[in-house]
């Protein structure tokens, strides 16, 4: 596939592709939420056993985290469904043109963690209390795996190819050589500030003759 960005950098030109085999972020090991999501159409956030038959609405479904997951955070998740989807924390009200929100948005679930995952992704023995600043700092993790999920769903996933220009002395065609490549960055900018890290250092070693 083409290139859909394309920036000349340091002597290198960085060319953006589509990750058109991005990896679901749900599969990560270091999540710190759950997502429990129900969708008539779309398979959504974690695998688990939870049926939405089994809850009378969202409120006894979060009532339900909380006393039988001991869940010290629950966010709801939105999701907007035209022309592709977008998932957010809260709801779009709002956010998009006239009547979108009220007929192609709404809840599809929760995100949430408990007390004993945050101490072990964070290193903390025990059970060792959590003061107001690691929720706070908890809530803002589950916010930004949100984000990233917004962004597989999205397709806003990437990889980059950081490429020498080149020409044939033969033929005066062009010659360009790959020198350096990776996929799998969630957003744009982050992509493209990988990329040039990458040349940074191409650069810094041929300066050093290396």
């Amino acid at each position: 596939m083409d290139a859909i960005k394309t920036e000349t950098y340091k002597g290198y030109e960085i060319r953006i592709h589509p990750d058109e085999n991005a990896e679901d972020p749900r599969a990560f090991e270091s999540n710190l939420g759950t997502m429990v999501c129900f969708h008539g159409r779309y398979n959504l956030g974690d695998k688990g056993d939870h049926k939405s038959d089994d809850f009378s609405g969202w409120a006894a479904l979060e009532t339900h985290l909380r006393t039988a997951h001991g869940a010290v955070i629950v966010l709801p998740l939105f999701l907007y469904d035209h022309s592709g989807l977008r998932m957010k924390v809260g709801s779009f009200q709002g956010l998009l043109s006239q009547g979108h929100a009220e007929f192609d948005s709404g809840q599809v679930g929760f995100i949430y963690t408990d007390a004993a995952t945050i101490r072990k992704l964070w290193g903390r023995g025990g059970k060792s209390r959590l003061s107001p600043a690691d929720l706070k700092k908890a809530q803002k993790g589950l916010e930004v795996e949100v984000t990233v999920y917004d962004q597989f769903l999205s397709g806003d996933v990437y990889g980059y190819r950081v490429v020498k220009p080149g020409k044939c002395e033969a033929c005066g065609h062009d010659d360009d050589e790959e020198v350096e490549s990776c996929w799998g960055f969630y957003g744009m900018d982050e992509t493209l500030a990988e990329a040039k890290r990458v040349v940074d250092g191409l650069a810094e070693k041929k300066g050093k003759g290396k």
